[in-house]
């Protein structure tokens, strides 16, 4: 994923940690993303969240709107990945 860093992704990320509450994020994320856009991050980070505190395939697609597909996806970021969904986890759970 070498050309998903970019400069132009580096303008959006440093501007995203320019918000500062969860009202400013509602008011950014609402102008530049559709609604199904952010409902799906949110579903990803959820089920991240639950992947990482044992549950099941069958137990989180039962619990969440998302494809399995996509739940595989999660699991696969989450153990292979660059370390961001285990990063944010541990940081909420303080």
């Amino acid at each position: 994923m070498n050309n998903f860093r970019n400069e132009s992704n580096d303008k959006l990320f440093r501007a995203i940690l320019e918000l500062k509450n969860v009202n400013e994020c509602y008011n950014f994320f609402e102008d530049i993303c559709t609604y199904k856009e952010i409902e799906s991050m949110a579903v990803r980070l959820e089920s991240a969240k639950l992947l990482d505190r044992g549950f099941t395939y069958e137990e989180i697609l039962k619990k969440l709107e998302i494809s399995s597909a996509t739940l595989s996806r999660v699991s696969r970021s989450l153990k292979y990945g660059p370390g961001g969904y285990k990063m944010i986890i541990d940081r909420v759970k303080k």
